[in-house]
């Protein structure tokens, strides 16, 4: 499609086709790009309204068709994630101690217990070794925030395995 003719469709619906966008996914980011993936949608073929009568129905059309492709798009991410972290997952090697091979295990499973930030945080400073700064830096969030989540973290870890601890001791 010409540029000038992609211009003269912004300009003319873009706003509708905004509202429209937001009214359907309520969250202004999606929303900017599922606008974003219409118009370049447009941009990429050249007879886009080639027999079109109504540009702007057409330009709504595609806008719910992007829309629906972008809720289906996060709806398959969560189920993903979601199935993700319900695996058992071995972060351990094995051991030939029946007692370290279960507090392994309890302690996998405590840490997947943890939410996600938590458990990203108590991650990279056990694991890695990694200083307040870093894991800051790293996971793009506040130095404090970065530490309390590693001190709620480790407090939901205490208690969980706290019972397991005193058994092997």
């Amino acid at each position: 499609m010409p540029p000038d003719e992609l211009e003269r469709l912004y300009d003319t619906h873009a706003d509708a086709v905004f509202a429209f966008l937001l009214t359907l996914l309520r969250d202004e980011a999606d929303t900017r790009d599922a606008l974003q993936e219409v118009f370049l949608r447009l941009a990429r073929r050249a007879d886009a309204l080639k027999g079109v009568i109504d540009e702007r129905g057409f330009l709504l059309r595609a806008a719910h068709n992007a829309a629906v492709d972008l809720i289906r798009r996060r709806e398959a991410r969560a189920r993903t994630l979601t199935a993700f972290s319900s695996e058992p997952v071995e972060l351990f090697a094995p051991a030939t101690d029946p007692e370290e091979s279960a507090f392994r295990a309890q302690l996998t499973e405590a840490l997947g217990e943890l939410p996600p930030e938590q458990r990203a945080v108590v991650h990279l400073k056990l694991w890695e070794g990694l200083t307040f700064d870093r894991i800051a830096e790293t996971l793009e969030i506040p130095l404090n925030t970065a530490a309390s989540r590693y001190r709620y973290g480790m407090d939901k870890l205490r208690t969980r395995l706290r019972p397991l601890y005193d058994e092997i001791r």
